[in-house]
């Protein structure tokens, strides 16, 4: 890093900044961009307000109440389509974090789940157990919520779904429910599984209500999971202050990616003005050190968070044109490949990534797109290495 590179900006058009974020571990680069000075350095004075919902985050940011923004990576894509009843241009310039979710059930579902499935637990093996029990239990049908329709939280959930054979639209229900409220909603039983971002499925494991069925990853290899989403006229007025943002937030998940920072971070973002949560619901997934149910001991799962690896910051548009594939069920319509190459490309900006890691030093692909499900471990592209990318179900 070129600190004197970075000095030699031109003067933010914009230093005061609202930001948006939610209860999550993947939070954790703003938080810690914060506590560490790097938006001090920047010349930002950053202000982050905690929301409980996708939809506030995103109907706070088209108000213009935030500036910026922790964003589902779908959701720049989709308000920019209009696909959720609101319609305004949004972008994203860096991807704030890969994986980071799980799929969990409730205990008694879980128990049924153990008895047809005794001797592989994987994502594929418990999805097909899943099948024979949403076929037994036809008339009552299974209620799994996410966290937004159009997030990649329901591209896993119904990945995983189809996988076993279930189909997403009629074999069971699926709700949307904010993060905060599956816990509750899990220990009441008015749903029986969930899809959501840490803490959430490691707190429902810590009650004894839930077990986690499948990782996000397992479902799709380092999908990128939230993104830094921004209104693209507030760019395009404050470009300056943009690019010292995403320096900033840049900076915070390199220190991230070192695995010695995140007993450290697990205090910072726990703090009360932050997540407010106990230490012990957040450390599992930043250590890796992932529990899946009381029973069973903790299991490494190195690749659960990633925050810098793989050049994981890096909007790919073919991911962008992915999430679009995958979720185009929800609008009840295919979009067509004109249509969803124009928009990855308006959406995610491939530039603005490559204009911030210049001024790192980092180094960054000098292609917009790249193989899906191709590679079952992490690979080389030119001198870049990229992670591991399989779908369940392909």
């Amino acid at each position: 890093m070129n600190m004197t590179t970075i000095r030699n900006l031109p003067p933010a058009e914009l230093t005061d900044i609202n930001i948006g974020y939610m209860r999550l571990v993947d939070s954790a680069p703003l938080i810690i961009a914060k506590e560490l000075g790097f938006y001090k350095d920047l010349g930002l004075n950053v202000t982050l307000q905690r929301e409980v919902s996708w939809a506030n985050i995103r109907d706070k940011t088209v108000a213009g109440m935030f500036d910026a923004c922790q964003m589902l990576a779908a959701m720049p894509l989709m308000t920019t389509l209009g696909a959720a009843g609101i319609r305004a241009p949004m972008i994203t310039g860096l991807v704030l974090s890969l994986n980071g979710d799980a799929i969990t059930v409730s205990a008694s579902l879980w128990s049924k789940l153990q008895k047809l499935n005794v001797n592989n637990q994987s994502a594929l093996s418990n999805a097909k157990a899943l099948k024979q029990i949403v076929d037994k239990d036809a008339p009552n049908q299974l209620t799994f919520a996410t966290v937004h329709s159009f997030s990649n939280h329901t591209i896993l959930l119904r990945r995983w779904l189809q996988a076993g054979g279930i189909n997403p639209n009629t074999d069971v229900r699926i709700i949307v429910l904010p993060p905060e409220q599956m816990i509750d909603s899990l220990a009441q039983g008015v749903i029986d599984g969930f899809c959501a971002g840490s803490p959430w499925n490691t707190i429902a494991v810590d009650y004894g209500i839930g077990t986690i069925a499948t990782t996000g990853f397992e479902v799709w290899n380092n999908a990128p999971s939230k993104v830094l989403g921004t209104l693209e006229a507030w760019h395009t007025k404050h470009p300056t202050t943009h690019l010292r943002l995403r320096l900033a937030v840049m900076q915070a998940c390199e220190w991230l990616e070192d695995l010695d920072n995140r007993e450290k971070a697990v205090t910072i973002i726990g703090a009360s003005e932050y997540l407010d949560l106990p230490e012990k619901y957040l450390r599992p997934s930043l250590t890796g050190q992932l529990v899946q149910n009381r029973a069973t001991p903790a299991q490494q799962h190195d690749n659960f968070h990633v925050f810098a690896r793989f050049c994981s910051g890096f909007p790919w548009r073919s991911q962008a044109e992915t999430i679009l594939t995958e979720l185009a069920p929800m609008l009840g319509k295919s979009i067509e490949k004109e249509k969803t190459a124009a928009l990855a490309q308006q959406c995610f900006r491939t530039d603005l990534y490559r204009e911030a890691a210049t001024k790192l030093n980092q180094p960054y692909p000098s292609q917009d797109h790249k193989p899906q499900g191709r590679h079952t471990t992490p690979w080389m592209l030119g001198d870049i290495e990229l992670g591991s990318d399989l779908m369940l179900g392909d």
